[in-house]
């Protein structure tokens, strides 16, 4: 029996696409012809969030992402999965919410660290990913220890994502800022990279680094 795939995403709908076009090229690597999975998406208004984030109202934030798996649900979504990494920090209460089967990207990640034999990760993503505990404490479950950028580099990060990344914008100039964060955490002892933020492997991929990268929009 198949199960129907529910995708919250939007944030934003450049990294939501290739979210998607992952499972189902996935998919067709384990059931090949023209086998593609049964697929929700839902997809909210990015603009609204980035207000909400400004102030960090994560009360609205999640009564409107708990709408969204409310309407996956019912448009009869088995489970569903939220393709962006900071709204990772209401997985708790929304999976609390018993309202659909709801899969953690910060457990899924830590699996793929922790199989990879890494004991310390650099994690880059927006600053509530870096600086809110659930990925230091979801790592932790796995014995893994977390580090993140300095403040400025956090900054440029930040920037990037929100300013660039989140209109499709990919400029070199800021891959190589990203590469010299990342050599900066590897002197930190990081043995490997967590890109977390789904933007993030728009810009940086394995093949532009050395160091092991984890590509959350893949895990």
């Amino acid at each position: 029996m198949y199960k129907r795939i529910g995708i919250l995403g939007g944030l934003t709908p450049e990294s939501t696409v290739p979210y998607y076009m992952h499972i189902v090229h996935r998919y067709q690597e384990m059931f090949h012809n023209h086998a593609y999975p049964e697929v929700v998406i839902f997809s909210v208004s990015f603009q609204q969030f980035d207000d909400w984030m400004a102030v960090e109202d994560w009360e609205s934030m999640e009564l409107e992402l708990a709408k969204g798996l409310r309407a996956l649900h019912g448009a009869g979504a088995d489970f569903a999965v939220i393709a962006t990494n900071t709204m990772h920090n209401l997985y708790h209460k929304l999976d609390g919410r018993n309202i659909i089967p709801l899969l953690s990207l910060v457990d899924a990640t830590g699996a793929e660290v922790k199989k990879a034999g890494i004991k310390k990760v650099g994690l880059i993503g927006t600053k509530f990913a870096m600086n809110k505990p659930y990925y230091r404490e979801g790592l932790a479950k796995y014995g893994i220890k977390v580090v993140v950028p300095g403040e400025e580099d956090q900054k440029e990060v930040g920037r990037v994502i929100f300013e660039e990344l989140a209109y499709g914008v990919l400029k070199d100039e800021s891959r190589q800022n990203y590469l010299a964060i990342m050599e900066g955490l590897k002197k930190n002892g990081a043995q490997g990279v967590i890109l977390g933020c789904t933007e993030i492997p728009l810009l940086i991929k394995q093949e532009h680094t050395k160091i092991p990268v984890f590509d959350t929009t893949i895990i």
